[in-house]
């Protein structure tokens, strides 16, 4: 009896516990990882794709035409370990559909909601609140007697609150602030969405519209053609001097350099960042010597429930995709 060949799956980094058991008990496949942490370099990245039926990446992977070449016409699957598939050359992936049986993706939507939600919120009130520089003036004995307007910031309450992308985690983040009596909400994005704005009693309002009103805006859209860039010097010199800006979406949306101007002016108070461009963050970046910036590593998604979520619908797309089975998630091209 001719023994049977295993499908090869390269994975670009370790992943939590629960994505490489699923891994390890597929008899049909051979399982490759990149062992450490830390991201793979770009050479040991295309010896790991070389021959490969399926890869699991992360989205600071960028899989591109080079990397798919270097894979060859064995690929089948790629399942990526996030929500956001910027990362992969999506063009290059379409035409190699159109040639041959084609190359599915899979993403894991849904499953990080709720946890880049309560991140945003964190780091909304992290921000407006300016908790980082008061657990500072704790630590360097600024903090002396208490002071009517020391540390002062600014509340949720009977506020205006602009989101940009009313989507699955948009949804979530109005959610999430309905308890803290917001008073008006603003939405924008491609187009308006009635059914689930009305949950919130949301108001589409246009890009220039929503900066110039919002005392707190939210960006939570997709990285597209028309999203990158999308928050720069205009935009933020429509917003109200007194407001507080956060991005939980994707770095590019914003223009930092435009950013880090508005805030050292004094033309916006406060921003909280979890996402950057690049990422990480240079440690000399001059939006790190601002006060009113706060900026976290990318952690939307980062409590234990959700990451081991997260691992475990990547792994079982791209185990449905090699078996040429439904996926869970998988990104209709």
């Amino acid at each position: 009896m001719r023994p049977v060949r295993l499908m090869k799956v390269f994975v670009t980094r370790r992943i939590p516990p629960e994505g490489s058991a699923a891994l390890a008990r597929a008899a049909d496949c051979e399982v490759e990882q990149w062992d450490s942490d830390e991201p793979i370099p770009s050479k040991d990245l295309e010896r790991g794709m070389a021959g490969a039926h399926g890869l699991l990446c992360l989205l600071s992977d960028r899989i591109d035409k080079k990397l798919l070449d270097a894979a060859g016409a064995n690929l089948k699957v790629i399942s990526t370990m996030s929500v956001g598939v910027d990362h992969l050359a999506l063009d290059e992936i379409k035409k190699r559909s159109l040639i041959r049986s084609g190359i599915r993706v899979g993403y894991t939507p849904d499953v990080l909601t709720d946890a880049t939600a309560e991140l945003a919120v964190s780091l909304l009130l992290t921000t407006c609140r300016r908790l980082p520089e008061a657990i500072e003036e704790v630590k360097n004995g600024g903090w002396t007697s208490w002071k009517p307007l020391w540390m002062c910031g600014y509340g949720l309450t009977q506020s205006t609150v602009g989101i940009i992308g009313l989507g699955r985690i948009g949804q979530a983040i109005a959610r999430c602030l309905k308890p803290f009596g917001v008073q008006r909400l603003l939405y924008t994005g491609r187009q308006p969405r009635p059914q689930e704005a009305e949950e919130f009693q949301a108001e589409f309002v246009s890009t220039h519209q929503l900066a110039a009103e919002s005392d707190f805006i939210v960006v939570a859209c997709s990285l597209t053609p028309a999203t990158r860039g999308l928050c720069n010097k205009d935009f933020f010199q429509q917003m109200k001097k007194t407001a507080v800006f956060v991005n939980i979406s994707r770095g590019e949306v914003v223009d930092q350099d435009d950013l880090y101007q508005a805030l050292a002016s004094g033309q916006i108070a406060a921003a909280g960042l979890d996402v950057t461009t690049p990422e990480p963050l240079p440690t000399n970046h001059p939006l790190l010597t601002l006060k009113n910036c706060v900026i976290l590593p990318h952690i939307g998604s980062a409590t234990h429930r959700t990451r081991n979520t997260m691992s475990l619908l990547a792994a079982n797309n791209l185990l449905a995709g090699l078996r040429g089975e439904p996926m869970p998630s998988e990104l209709k091209l």
